[in-house]
């Protein structure tokens, strides 16, 4: 089975290389000597290409800024094809293959040992399965090992500029699926039935795959991640519906919209979304340049809280989004975070009441120079549709 190449929406080989120079230099201001990146979305943020973690090892080995050595990519040789979209010379970097009946993770302590020292201290991407950590460590036993996401989480966070348009395309798609709604969500349809029609739809709207679809029917939308079940839909339902994916080059969309199937059949429905509605706006307004985290956070938890719904808001606020669907930064309480031109993230409130439902609104926002800019645009007020 060959890795396929998965090229940033900026292929221009001088992002890569820039990158892999940011990771070296984080890696020195860390006090580390190496980064060792295996297949996920740090190794297409730094070299353009996610790969697929299987038994045989491959990794990025990154040298820190003023140790010996370049960059160099270690791949079984029946797996390098999947590579060669790699700009290699480009971004100075080295390949190495290894193949059955040699031992890959001796090969990568040979490397990092480059210049006659073996390394005192390591990092390793987060998602490192424990397959190759723990041989890692076997054959590195005085090297000091912890986790590369502190440090590439810096650069991640702060998406360039094709990044953000990635991202403005992914909004854009998302909302397509979102503006299609009607045809879907009908009473005496499953949540299922009805999961399977957005699932198709969000491949045809321009996604690669869909990650994830949730529709949560009446007193299913009580439960933020409730995915899908075979509950028929009723007249008068309140719908949760929480899609996304990726989008070609990677970067993913996530959007939350509520519907109501008909008139609400709970009386209190429409005064409550107007506190969740209110709330994710007051959040929106509440980004900008040099805000932390975790005040975008209390500036959704506040008017839920004034209305006496606190209770029912027990998530946070909002998630990073980018080559992942979830990543820094986090808004939430205690997240100290300062926000920066660049940062992508979500805002989504929610209000869950456990037995009878529940409601979100989702949008992902860009942090911009002077406050902040939404990438999806579909209406944010309880869409009441047909039943």
């Amino acid at each position: 089975m060959n890795v396929m190449a998965i090229v940033s929406p900026n292929q221009d080989p001088s992002v890569f290389a820039a990158r892999l120079r940011k990771a070296a230099e984080a890696a020195a201001a860390a006090d580390l000597d190496a980064l060792v990146i295996t297949p996920g979305s740090d190794l297409r943020y730094l070299i353009g290409v996610a790969g697929e973690s299987f038994e045989r090892l491959s990794a990025l080995v990154v040298p820190a800024a003023g140790r010996p050595g370049t960059p160099v990519l270690v791949v079984p040789k029946l797996e390098e094809l999947g590579y060669a979209d790699v700009p290699a010379d480009a971004l100075g970097l080295e390949t190495v293959t290894w193949v059955d009946g040699q031992d890959p993770h001796a090969l990568v302590g040979d490397l990092l040992g480059r210049g006659g020292a073996k390394p005192a201290r390591l990092a390793i991407a987060d998602t490192m399965p424990a397959l190759h950590a723990l041989p890692l460590r076997s054959v590195l036993p005085e090297t000091e090992q912890q986790l590369a996401g502190p440090v590439l989480r810096a650069l991640r966070m702060r998406k360039d500029a094709a990044e953000v348009e990635a991202l403005r395309q992914a909004g854009a798609a998302i909302d397509r699926v979102h503006a299609r709604m009607a045809e879907f969500l009908r009473p005496g349809r499953t949540e299922a039935e009805v999961g399977a029609d957005i699932e198709a739809a969000i491949v045809a709207e321009g996604h690669t795959e869909a990650d994830f679809v949730i529709v949560g029917s009446g007193p299913n939308g009580a439960s933020p991640h409730h995915a899908l079940s075979d509950r028929v839909i009723e007249k008068g339902d309140v719908v949760v519906v929480d899609i996304g994916g990726p989008v070609p080059g990677g970067y993913n969309s996530d959007c939350t919209r509520t519907y109501a199937v008909g008139e609400p059949a709970q009386e209190d429905v429409r005064d409550t979304y107007a506190v969740l509605r209110d709330a994710q706006q007051a959040a929106f307004e509440a980004v900008r340049p040099g805000v932390t985290a975790e005040a975008v956070d209390a500036a959704a938890r506040e008017p839920i809280a004034e209305a006496g719904f606190g209770e029912f808001f027990f998530h946070r606020t909002g998630h990073g989004i980018g080559l992942d669907v979830h990543e820094d930064p986090y808004i939430v309480a205690g997240n100290r975070t300062v926000l920066e031109p660049g940062m992508a993230f979500s805002i989504e409130p929610g209000i869950y009441q456990e037995g009878r439902w529940g409601a979100r609104i989702e949008d992902i926002v860009i942090v911009t120079e002077d406050g902040a800019e939404r990438v999806n645009n579909q209406p944010r007020d309880l869409v009441v549709l047909p039943a």
